[in-house]
């Protein structure tokens, strides 16, 4: 069963990560002085990633190297960092003392991330860090956090947004995870199960088993829960809700209708999706505590694929009305429709970023097709990336990656890719198998 609304609205973590989310936040020792000027702008043509040292953790070494490893990870595959390899390290860095500024400035990093991690008495974790800007000399940042060892991993992604937000003045989004269609076996017959993982690729499980085909899955916004659309053989697609907390699923919809691409309400009270009878298909918006449903499109098109802005105001979403796929924005009632993709080709997919200035989509032209991104007017498109086959995008909690898959064609299979607003940054994300149609989580802590 689905839980009640309020229970939904407030979902708790599971219990070994709210040991980590209630943790002690203290900044450590040296106050951050307010001439320190580490920072790295993002915007401007000549932009270089930063050069960042990241010493290996003290203290325990069974999980130093490993969270210190996370961090070096993640901020390389910011695309922002450049991490200093550590064979060219000057020294290794005391926690407990200021670095050797004038060696460390020899190596040409700006920033060093230096820690300690260390077990107490019942056996749970004290992991530390400290930020320091190598050119003045001075501490950034610092913090401490209290976890239980399991979590050690997720400790690495904290202290990774902590230096990711100080130095860029950007949202965090390492702490996050990516759910997405698993796809094994041959291409005529793929079994397609739902995964969810860390956004770095680790801590891959299983959430559905195989016994149905799962497609275009989402992560609600707010809550602990993923909408997909999924089809057992020989009956109609139907969008389904599971928990990840307790595991609870429950179908949508109309078992003599097709319903499809379902997303959340910012709340996470609501679904809106695409409900397809005879030829023509409509956006439709359910309460998920009463199941009520209000069509807020209708006519002979097919409008599909309907993304919420983050204030819940407009719907954006993909229609043929105009004579072919087009990317629409309308009010979350369905008022005042209007086309807001123009160009040659065609343009699927909508997904709303978080900041609710973009809207990303897919592009196909001239036989290839491009994830691109504009404004939610329309205006100021820009192509992030393009080849054969790009599709599928969804945003980063912080709105500056947009993750989407690629599949080459042949007998292969999809991969999972992200790439910056700035499509400077293109990076793989690590799946076990092929995988399609990703979805990013909220932080994990902002539930």
């Amino acid at each position: 069963m689905i839980d009640s609304p309020t229970r939904r609205h407030r979902a708790p973590l599971p219990a070994q990560l709210l040991a980590l989310v209630a943790l002690l936040a203290a900044f450590i020792g040296l106050a951050t002085p307010a001439q320190a000027q580490l920072q790295l702008r993002i915007g401007g043509g000549s932009f270089q990633p930063m050069p960042i040292a990241v010493a290996e953790f003290g203290g325990d070494p069974s999980l130093g190297g490993l969270i210190s490893g996370v961090v070096t990870n993640n901020l390389r595959r910011s695309g922002y960092f450049t991490p200093l390899d550590r064979g060219r390290f000057p020294e290794n860095p005391p926690f407990d003392a200021a670095p050797n500024f004038e060696k460390w400035r020899g190596t040409g990093v700006q920033g060093l991330v230096t820690g300690r991690v260390a077990r107490d008495a019942g056996g749970r974790l004290k992991v530390e860090f400290r930020l320091w800007d190598v050119t003045s000399g001075q501490q950034m940042t610092g913090q401490q956090y209290a976890t239980d060892p399991a979590n050690a991993r997720r400790a690495g992604h904290l202290i990774s947004d902590q230096v990711y937000t100080k130095i860029t003045g950007l949202g965090p989004w390492f702490d996050s995870r990516i759910a997405f269609v698993d796809e094994t076996g041959p291409k005529e017959n793929r079994r397609k199960r739902l995964m969810v993982m860390d956004q770095d690729g680790a801590n891959v499980r299983a959430i559905t088993t195989g016994e149905m085909s799962i497609v275009a899955p989402r992560y609600s916004p707010s809550t602990q829960d993923i909408a997909f659309m999924a089809q057992a053989a020989g009956h109609q697609p139907r969008v389904q809700v599971i928990n990840l907390e307790t595991g609870s699923r429950q179908a949508f919809g109309s078992v003599d209708s097709m319903s499809a691409s379902p997303r959340f309400s910012p709340d996470g009270r609501r679904l809106v999706m695409s409900v397809q009878q005879g030829g023509n298909a409509d956006i439709v918006t359910m309460d998920l505590a009463s199941k009520a449903q209000k069509p807020i499109t209708s006519g002979l098109a097919i409008d599909t694929s309907p993304t919420y802005s983050p204030d819940g105001a407009q719907i954006a979403f993909e229609s043929d009305r105009g004579g072919s796929q087009q990317v629409y924005v309308m009010g979350a009632d369905g008022s005042n429709p209007h086309r807001i993709t123009f160009g040659g080709g065609s343009a699927s997919q909508p997904a709303w970023s978080p900041r609710g200035d973009l809207i990303a989509y897919t592009r196909q032209r001239n036989g290839g097709f491009a994830i691109c991104v504009a404004k939610p007017d329309g205006s100021g498109e820009r192509v992030l990336t393009e080849g054969f086959h790009n599709e599928g995008p969804s945003f980063s909690p912080n709105g500056q990656y947009v993750v989407f898959f690629r599949d080459p064609g042949g007998q292969g299979g999809g991969k999972l890719f992200m790439v910056d607003i700035t499509g400077r940054v293109e990076q793989p994300v690590p799946t076990p198998s092929y995988a399609s149609d990703p979805t990013w989580s909220p932080l994990l802590g902002s539930h």
